[in-house]
């Protein structure tokens, strides 16, 4: 990023200081100076290297993975490796203390990209518009970052899209213009103005999409990744037949030839050494990866052998009642392409797929200082071939469905199997629903939306594909949004020295208002509506 790119980026911080009050300090000396004193951004160039500061630099990830019920509490033997931000976290508090993964900074970080969005726009129209391939490519591109921006904000700090609430349930606020004031005043849009804004942008931005003004386009809403991400909201917003064109248009006539390769990152062997295979994860090489993303994140050390919040775990009773290691419709987990990692003994207990790169930006190379990063994507072919198979299902086209889960189990597993209506319907209603201490694959679902009764063909598809996203997105806080959105209750259970449950400390049912993340506190002192408690 030019130094142009970089202060322009502060003055918005800046700018947006009556957001972040005095957290802001490293700031201040900004605050006197007006927005608009900035460099132009008057060419094409400037305006595709802006563009690349439109991506927030800190994830949910952490966060929405802790929350979900992804994670056990693994009791006072590991109470020394965790901190008061993640027992927050855990136990669905308002969030007081800071870390790396905070939502302080991941709020600040969403909003920092969507204020390069924004200028990219303005500095296009400024132009005369986006009359070349390149402009109109950038276009689309800030658009997307802009929607994309506001997509994870409303779906962290506000209930699922809901359509007989939304419209007066809190959402954040849609910001479509530069900052023109030093101190501006904010008001909430509704979740429901949100999505359709939201919506609006998307719609705009996909006719232009391309990928030739791109020089490393996997870091970018290249061509795939912007039908990805429409698939994606187009799911959350209940359009189901958007969600299913998306997608056809995102892995084409030839799905197969973009899915992960598991044999390739088995091939590394089980070693203490995660490196090879999380190199392999996010590689850009690998077509299932539509896009990759940097943030600032303690990931590379949560989902690895580290001890680091070991207090709070993918454990090894999770991992063999309901998740990695459960007998599931195709049999054992035996048949795993890429067998789960074990790490189990002492200060850790942990099942996992390596993931998260563990890599160190410094800052000051002499007194060895920086930031913790790690990489990730954000969209996959694999997961948008089941966001497709759930679309299908609340279409009621089960076979389509079924042929998408079929390739997607197909190329998890060495499984020859064949899935029908009628073998996932048998194999969910052979088992009872998950109590916390006899746990299965199956969790009742309250989804704000419409579905058949329980036991029936549309349930039992739909338990199946939660549960293949499950695996899918472990590690990767996905998990996180589908409960949101079907409703499920996720508990908090203790385990004992035995790595069992040994009791419940809470639940968070679908209706607790704990689903929408408070606010940061400096937002809310700032004059913001907190969320509801």
């Amino acid at each position: 990023m030019s130094l142009t790119m970089k202060k322009r980026n502060i003055l918005y911080v800046a700018a947006f200081s009556a957001l972040m009050g005095s957290s802001l300090v490293s700031c201040d000396s900004y605050l006197d100076t007006m927005p608009d004193n900035r460099a132009e951004v008057n060419t094409e160039d400037k305006v595709v290297r802006l563009i690349t500061s439109a991506y927030p630099d800190n994830s949910y990830i952490m966060v929405a993975e802790c929350m979900s019920d992804n994670t056990d509490d693994m009791g006072p033997r590991f109470s020394n490796y965790t901190s008061r931000f993640y027992d927050q976290v855990f136990a669905w508090q308002d969030i007081v203390d800071t870390d790396n993964d905070d939502m302080r900074v991941f709020w600040l970080a969403c909003y920092g990209a969507i204020a390069n969005a924004n200028e990219a726009l303005q500095s296009i129209e400024e132009m005369g518009g986006a009359t070349t391939q390149t402009l109109r490519e950038a276009k689309a591109e800030a658009l997307l970052c802009r929607a994309y921006g506001h997509f994870l904000l409303v779906n962290m700090f506000s209930l699922n899209y809901n359509k007989a609430t939304s419209s007066t349930d809190l959402g954040v606020t849609y910001m479509t213009e530069p900052e023109t004031t030093v101190n501006p005043s904010y008001e909430r849009n509704s979740v429901a103005d949100v999505y359709d804004k939201i919506d609006k942008d998307i719609q705009e931005a996909l006719p232009m999409v391309g990928d030739t003004h791109l020089d490393v386009p996997k870091y970018h809403f290249n061509r795939q990744a912007a039908y990805a991400f429409a698939t994606r909201f187009y799911l959350f917003y209940e359009q189901w037949d958007k969600a299913v064109q998306y997608a056809t248009e995102c892995l084409g006539t030839n799905p197969s030839s973009m899915l992960r390769d598991w044999d390739e990152m088995e091939s590394y062997g089980i070693t203490d050494d995660l490196t090879p295979r999380t190199n392999q994860y996010i590689s850009s090489s690998d077509n299932s990866n539509l896009m990759l993303s940097t943030a600032i994140s303690m990931m590379g050390y949560w989902n690895s052998n580290y001890s680091y919040m070991s207090k709070y775990s993918h454990d090894s009773y999770m991992s063999t009642t309901e998740t990695l290691e459960a007998t599931n419709i195709w049999g054992g987990s035996r048949l795993m392409r890429c067998q789960p990692l074990r790490f189990i003994g002492g200060t850790l207990n942990r099942v996992l797929v390596a993931k998260s790169p563990l890599l160190f930006e410094f800052t000051d190379t002499q007194n060895q200082t920086g930031y913790v990063r790690s990489v990730y994507p954000p969209f996959k072919a694999d997961l948008v071939l089941l966001e497709r198979a759930e679309a299908y299902i609340m279409l009621g086209e089960y076979e389509k469905a079924c042929a998408d889960m079929t390739l997607w189990m197909q190329n998890w597993t060495t499984s020859t199997m064949t899935l029908t209506p009628e073998n996932v319907t048998s194999f969910y209603n052979s088992m009872s629903y998950w109590t916390w201490d006899n746990p299965t694959l199956k969790k009742k679902l309250h989804p704000a939306f419409t579905i058949d009764a329980d036991g029936s063909t549309q349930e039992s598809m739909l338990q199946c594909v939660l549960n293949f996203k499950r695996l899918e997105n472990i590690a990767e806080g996905l998990r996180w949004f589908d409960i949101k959105r079907y409703g499920i209750t996720v508990y908090r259970r203790t385990m004992n020295a035995s790595d069992e449950p040994e009791s419940i400390s809470d639940s968070l049912p679908a209706n607790d208002l704990r689903r929408a993340i408070q606010l940061p506190s400096q937002i809310i002192q700032a004059g913001m509506q907190a969320n509801p408690r």
